[in-house]
């Protein structure tokens, strides 16, 4: 990994409106694998209303387009809003181009959130009347770049010690090299929090080999008692939901981040529709109740 920061002071961006995107600068780019890394962006000017763990921004890299990319840091008292962006095309790629004192553009935030907070008490609907009671377990499941938008949940959770239960982060890549936010996960481990796998080991490896449901079978936790938060490639997510399942965990308590295909940030397009379903208007997070009828669904 690398880093690399950038300081400085704002400037007036008067006249800005919600549908376009506010100018944000590049203060910190750290390089988390071979085509991923993380930006610290700040706001040159105006800045956006606070972002929920969950939620996502559009980045517009300008003269090339924009996508929607999770946030990975909305830690309260922090100016900076941190993205972590993998160059898989070309908006992607130029994002990950990107170096400290050049400025990107920013609309948000969008989506719902992790719901990591007290469950509403007026709604009786269990499928909508998402929260997380004081005193439950924690269990957060990852694949891939899937846990960059659970990193907040963590983080939150980690800040309020005493409020929740068990916490459990079950992580897993392709390789050791493909692991982004290896210096969180090496804390998190430190701390008995964490346990990661990878698919296939390289030199130096010693931790567990195979999928992140393998982990599963050493977690403890109160399967009536917890939410789990789940996010990574779709098969790791049902197959996530069925252990899940399996071990006692209601569907309701179970979360999932439907990212897939999402284009627009305001339903206009409908590239991310399943079914009545549009993800980016209705989510991206659903219940694994709500997500096991939408998966099946084939995309319009």
């Amino acid at each position: 990994m690398n880093a690399e920061t950038v300081s400085t002071g704002a400037v007036n961006t008067d006249g800005a409106n919600a549908a376009a995107p506010l100018p944000y600068l590049v203060r910190h780019r750290l390089r988390e694998n071979g085509d991923t890394v993380t930006l610290d962006l700040v706001p040159l000017g105006e800045a956006l209303p606070a972002y929920r763990p969950g939620q996502f921004s559009m980045l517009c890299a300008f003269g090339v387009g924009e996508i929607p990319v999770s946030v990975s840091d909305v830690t309260p008292g922090r100016d900076a809003l941190g993205h972590t962006v993998r160059g898989v095309g070309k908006v992607s790629e130029a994002l990950c181009r990107l170096r400290p004192g050049e400025v990107v553009g920013v609309r948000g935030p969008y989506g719902n959130d992790w719901a990591l907070g007290a469950r509403p008490q007026d709604d009786e609907d269990p499928v909508t009347a998402l929260g997380t009671d004081p005193g439950e377990d924690l269990l957060v499941l990852a694949g891939g770049l899937g846990l960059s938008p659970l990193r907040p949940v963590v983080v939150q959770a980690l800040s309020q010690p005493g409020v929740y239960g068990w916490l459990t982060v079950l992580a897993g890549a392709r390789s050791p090299q493909d692991l982004v936010h290896r210096a969180d996960l090496t804390q998190w481990r430190a701390l008995g929090e964490a346990r990661i796998t990878v698919d296939r080991p390289g030199p130096g490896w010693t931790g567990p080999v195979g999928l992140v449901t393998d982990l599963l079978r050493h977690a403890v936790f109160r399967p009536e008692r917890t939410t789990a938060f789940v996010c990574g490639p779709e098969p790791m997510m049902r197959a996530s939901a069925d252990a899940l399942l399996r071990r006692g965990v209601a569907p309701e308590r179970i979360r999932l981040s439907l990212e897939r295909n999402m284009r627009c940030a305001t339903a206009w397009c409908g590239h991310c529709q399943l079914g009545q379903v549009i993800v980016c208007r209705d989510g991206p997070v659903f219940t694994w109740k709500q997500a096991s009828e939408l998966l099946g669904v084939a995309e319009l």
